[in-house]
């Protein structure tokens, strides 16, 4: 925060922090997606964040706490982004608004099954999903369920069933299954006459 607060509410001092346009979007693509780079945050968002405003918001979230940033090992010139504890009990939060947002705006259905899939799943859903996210970005102790895992399948069979294909950017279990994958054939290009 800038400044300071317009008051002491714990909904505005809450809204200072996360309510402008893009953080939640950013904290969302690395909870749920967990996109933990800012390549996989630029290039992997649905809505096309530019690439100053994410620049911005990581160093807000950074600044406020809900992020952290270290150098990643396999590559001198990338960050990994991870949750810090704050951002990760804005789970409810998030389930709430998702589960709003289902109800009350025209949300795509393989878009809505996450949020769907959590609010049916209540406050014993969201401690197993946390637990989990403290595993990730934190490095506590892995818990046996993994609800990243149920959600991204719930994900993959909606799109699935929607489009009849696999979908876009998932890999075959195995190298044998990529191997025998077979490519569409190309479509001659026109010449136009001379």
């Amino acid at each position: 925060m800038e400044g300071a607060p317009r008051s002491g509410c714990p909904i505005n001092l809450t809204l200072e922090v996360l309510g402008d346009r893009w953080s939640l979007i950013v904290i969302r693509d690395v909870m749920f997606g967990n996109r933990r780079h800012y390549r996989e945050l630029l290039n992997q968002s649905e809505e096309g964040i530019a690439s100053n405003i994410l620049a911005d918001r990581l160093k807000r979230l950074l600044e406020a706490g809900l992020l952290s940033k270290r150098d990643d090992p396999t590559h001198r010139q990338k960050s990994i982004y991870s949750l810090t504890e704050p951002a990760i009990q804005l789970v409810p939060l998030l389930v709430q608004m998702g589960a709003w947002g289902v109800r009350h705006t025209p949300a795509s259905e393989e878009l809505s099954i996450r949020a769907r899939l959590l609010e049916q799943g209540g406050p014993d859903s969201w401690e197993a999903f946390m637990a989990e996210l403290r595993a990730v970005h934190l490095g506590a102790p892995v818990p046996q369920r993994s609800v990243l895992t149920e959600l991204q399948a719930a994900f993959e069979a909606v799109l699935a069933q929607k489009t009849g294909a696999r979908p876009a950017g998932t890999r075959d279990p195995t190298p044998a299954a990529r191997s025998t994958r077979t490519r569409p054939a190309r479509t001659p290009r026109k010449r136009s006459a001379p």
